[in-house]
């Protein structure tokens, strides 16, 4: 009799411990970056930030993972460009996406894009977290967008981007 509640009580431990730690899906997250586009390249010219002027972002968003693997992000992100001087919000990008979670921490998030400067296009981004608390998770990103339209030749841009999500 001892045994049969043993095995019992120790069954009841085991699903109540897993229960506890098992997250419920849909799971939403929300983050706050900050963005360096590096390096610009399109059929004209080849940009470097931090030579001739200095452009940053602040990308925030909103994460609803479906499960564990895939999920859906929205994205707003402000860009401030400082040049001779003189330092303007020039940009605001809407950038909705899918998320794949690629496991260790390594998530890739496909996105479109639409900028109020009249470009669109897309941006695969490169994402790791890098350290993971109770309350909230740092990360890096390369992001890799592609842009065309509003007469300008198609560019292509690799950036580098750090933050918390929560």
């Amino acid at each position: 009799m001892i045994q049969i509640r043993s095995v019992i009580l120790f069954t009841l431990l085991i699903l109540n411990a897993s229960a506890f730690s098992q997250t419920t899906y849909p799971k939403i997250t929300g983050y706050f970056g900050i963005l360096h586009p590096i390096v610009i390249f399109n059929g004209d010219e080849t940009n470097v930030n931090f030579r001739d002027y200095y452009a940053v972002g602040f990308p925030t968003g909103i994460n609803i993972w479906k499960s564990s693997k895939i999920g859906f992000s929205f994205e707003v992100v402000p860009n401030i460009k400082a040049e001779d001087g003189v330092s303007k919000m020039n940009n605001l990008l809407f950038h909705p996406g899918v998320l794949v979670a690629l496991g260790n921490g390594f998530t890739f998030a496909g996105r479109a894009a639409f900028e109020t400067n009249g470009r669109y296009g897309f941006t695969p981004v490169f994402n790791k977290t890098v350290m993971k608390n109770e309350n909230c998770s740092y990360f890096v990103a390369i992001p890799l967008p592609v842009r065309f339209g509003n007469d300008h030749p198609t560019s292509f841009t690799v950036g580098f981007q750090f933050g918390i999500a929560f």
